[in-house]
């Protein structure tokens, strides 16, 4: 599974890429606007840190709109994947900026139909987001087995990119299932790494350890 920071916050996504845990990035408006700096600037930087794809979404509703701003963002560096929404002119935006080389993740996902049609469409990734499908009283995580028994049906090669993570618990079953790829914040991912009784673990050994009055160095 590959892992993807849901972030613009460089100094964050620069801690993970250290550790080996960034496969790729997704940002999004409302993340540019958290981190407070130029689209452009801040995602040149994420790009050039980071060797996988790094998606960049266009505010464009009309498919005309979006294909010259998604044009406009993929000059930012070879590995920008274009963002677009699954709407009908989203997909329309996908089927052009694929059809030209460049890849295309379409996202706002939350249903298996608009799944199929963004394959369909030529999309590198497809975004179905989790967590808001759960806000709204549906199994998210049942949306990802969906898609990938579809996908695996028809050897679709659009990844599945499983967004609005909340949780270690939706990274866990969205690997259980054969999600490609997560995305997720950078707290969520970081939690991976804590359990209780690691910690008492820990705990136990250094008290053992001191009553042994020794040093390594």
């Amino acid at each position: 599974m590959k892992f993807f920071v849901d972030s613009a916050d460089v100094a964050a996504i620069r801690e993970l890429n250290d550790l080996g845990m960034v496969d790729g990035v997704t940002t999004n408006p409302s993340l540019i606007l958290k981190s407070g700096r130029d689209i452009v600037e801040v995602t040149k930087e994420i790009c050039d840190m980071v060797s996988g794809p790094v998606s960049a979404e266009v505010v464009a509703t009309e498919a005309k709109a979006m294909i010259a701003e998604g044009l406009k963002l993929a000059k930012i560096a070879p590995n920008i994947a274009v963002k677009v929404p699954l709407t009908w002119d989203g997909l329309s935006a996908c089927k052009a900026l694929a059809g030209e080389g460049h890849r295309v993740n379409v996202t706002l996902c939350f249903s298996a139909a608009q799944a199929i049609l963004a394959a369909k469409a030529g999309a590198s990734f497809i975004s179905p987001f989790i967590g808001r499908i759960d806000d709204n009283h549906y199994d998210g995580i049942e949306l990802i087995e969906d898609i990938r028994i579809i996908y695996d049906n028809y050897d679709f090669k659009t990844e599945i990119l499983a967004a609005s993570i909340r949780s270690v618990n939706h990274i866990i079953d969205c690997a259980r299932i054969g999600a490609d790829v997560v995305t997720a914040p950078p707290a969520v991912i970081k939690a991976m790494a804590s359990h209780v009784l690691t910690d008492r673990g820990l705990e136990l050994f250094l008290k053992d350890w001191a009553k042994t009055g020794q040093k390594i160095v």
